[in-house]
């Protein structure tokens, strides 16, 4: 084994230790941990939930604090006081007074705290007073087991959880279940009898806002029951039904029980004020689920490290390979003729003074092709030269202008206005060789030829021209607007069979020249002009007129791509051209 081990490559036996010293204690460390985690796991649950069930019941009994003190308030009341002195037979007119200010005084308290449903004063003469209470018979209330049951705590604070059988009621229709009763014996300052009790009706939501505050593990919950075992407060579950009494014990403790196949744990403890048991349960099931949560992850963890140290022995034997495959994909998309790309060079090894190499090639190659790029440049400049010298337009312009001599000795007044325009036209075209005329040179260009266009076709031809006056000293290349008039009358308006209309607008937008043809002939397919206008982005001319395909490729070979010519048309509507040209003016 040691010998085949001794034969192995490098990588191979970096890869072997690496797992060899990342592996074992990782997995020792994991069999640790599983064993260590469970029993901290849940003591850790256990504290916690008794650290919760604590403050739940100091919170319950300061809420439970609050409302005695406010007994104390109103106990200590003058009108209170002389309240519970009268008597059945007393002035009806004082004791109507006295109920007045009563009642007025008790009302703070019950709009000033919402949990409140209800304040009542009983006294033992069998007087009652309340706001939001009322008796449902009239028998005696001094005769109820639940004032009796008061009274007999020498003015300690008696709590009754679900109030059933009492004859006193709320307005707002309450259940039993949701109220909890807090009642105490008031004593007469003068004598120390027993004068009455106090009864507040207080709303279990505001103990069910405080213990919703309250988490037990991840499912876990915390109920309420009172000293005779009765439920004073539970959420909504499927477990606090099937607990029986007989589990708990007196003072605060800890036990197990299988409820519904899960193992719950129950924590309670006895609050010293109200004698209520708090008592938080949780499932040990998903307390443990963690465990195997943990078990999980380390096998995961164990899974990562193992790539990682398997991509470690790699990215070593790739240090070396890593080079070598960057320049060849360099060298791909070079080939696909991204010509942008360059090796960066971070040693002076063989591997870089290739690299070098490479990068030196690709320069020569951008150079060749700037070359290449200026030479047919220079061609296509040369070729449209010779298109527009081809006509002879010196010979025409002096020919034309003896016919006009002659027609007007013969008086052919619409031979000389044919014979002008057509002078105009080439004296424009012309403009002593200069590639660039202004735009009012252009527009005046284009108005001799439509009018040339109109005697021909008479009614058939309609056209406009609009331009502000202040853009006529503008710069623009030569011959720009003419072919693309003449495709829209030869390809749009002559098609249609019917008359027809030209428009041309020139305006400012978006910081350049903007000079629009438009026409209302037979308009062009959808897949027609999306084919014009990529051959006329790609200056491919795949059936697209030599005159549009010209304009547009001079300006962009003089003035970038983001200048040129667009199309838009719709078929049976008309079509309209764009000319994009940039803004220059006269020096």
């Amino acid at each position: 084994m040691l010998q085949r081990f001794n034969s192995l490559s490098i990588k191979y036996k970096l890869l072997i230790y690496f797992l060899t010293l990342i592996l074992v204690p990782i997995m020792v460390i994991g069999v640790l941990t599983n064993i260590i985690f469970t029993d901290s796991l849940e003591n850790s649950a256990r504290e916690a939930t008794i650290q919760m069930i604590n403050q739940a019941s100091v919170n319950i009994e300061n809420r439970i604090k609050s409302i005695e003190n406010m007994m104390g308030i109103i106990e200590r009341h003058p009108q209170v006081v002389e309240f519970f002195r009268m008597q059945a037979t007393s002035d009806p007119d004082v004791r109507a007074i006295v109920e007045s200010e009563v009642r007025s005084f008790l009302s703070g308290f019950s709009e000033n705290d919402h949990d409140i449903e209800g304040i009542a004063l009983i006294s033992s003469y069998d007087l009652f007073l309340s706001n939001e209470l009322y008796k449902v018979l009239d028998d005696p209330l001094v005769e109820e087991k639940w004032y009796k049951d008061c009274t007999s705590k020498n003015g300690n604070l008696y709590i009754t959880s679900s109030p059933v059988g009492r004859k006193i009621t709320e307005y707002e229709k309450m259940s039993a279940d949701e109220i909890v009763t807090l009642s105490r014996a008031v004593k007469d300052p003068s004598n120390g009898r027993i004068a009455g009790i106090i009864l507040i009706d207080l709303n279990l939501n505001s103990l069910k806002d405080m213990l919703n505050y309250v988490k037990v593990g991840k499912a876990g919950f915390i109920y309420i029951i009172d000293h005779d075992g009765e439920l004073v407060f539970s959420p909504v579950n499927k477990i606090v039904h099937r607990v029986k009494n007989s589990w708990f014990e007196d003072g605060s403790g800890v036990f197990t029980k299988y409820i519904r196949n899960q193992k719950f744990q129950f924590i309670y403890t006895i609050s010293p004020y109200t004698k209520w048991k708090i008592v938080g349960v949780f499932s040990l099931n998903e307390t443990l689920k963690e465990v195997s949560d943990i078990r999980s992850y380390t096998g995961l963890i164990l899974l990562i490290v193992t790539v990682l140290a398997v991509g470690v022995s790699i990215i070593f034997s790739a240090s070396i390979a890593g080079p070598i495959s960057k320049l060849r994909r360099l060298m791909k998309r070079a080939e696909s003729g991204d010509l942008e790309v360059e090796f960066c060079v971070e040693s002076d090894d063989e591997i870089g003074q290739l690299g070098k190499s490479f990068n030196r090639m690709i320069a020569e190659i951008r150079n060749l092709i700037e070359e290449v790029y200026k030479e047919q440049k220079s061609k296509r400049e040369a070729e449209l030269r010779t298109f527009q010298s081809q006509i002879k337009p010196h010979f025409l312009y002096n020919t034309l202008g003896t016919i006009y001599w002659m027609a007007k000795d013969c008086g052919a007044s619409n031979v000389m206005e044919m014979i002008s325009a057509l002078t105009n036209l080439f004296r424009i075209g012309l403009s002593k060789g200069n590639e660039v005329i202004s735009l009012g040179e252009e527009i005046e260009h284009v108005r001799n030829y439509l009018i040339i266009l109109k005697v021909r076709y008479g009614d058939m031809l309609e056209y406009d021209i609009s331009m502000d006056e202040e853009l006529k000293q503008l710069l623009v290349q030569k011959l720009v607007l003419q072919p693309i008039v003449e495709n829209a009358v030869y390809h749009g308006i002559k098609e249609k069979g019917s008359p027809g209309k030209v428009e041309i607008q020139v305006y400012i937008e978006d910081n350049a020249l903007k000079l629009v043809v438009k026409d209302d002939g037979v308009g062009i397919s959808e897949d027609k002009l999306k084919m014009i206008n990529e051959s006329l982005y790609d200056n491919r001319n795949e059936k697209v007129g030599y005159g549009i395909l010209n304009v547009n490729e001079r300006i962009r070979l003089s003035y970038g791509k983001e200048f040129g010519v667009t199309m838009k048309s719709v078929l049976g509507v008309g079509t309209t051209v764009e000319i994009k040209h940039p803004i220059i003016k006269k020096m």
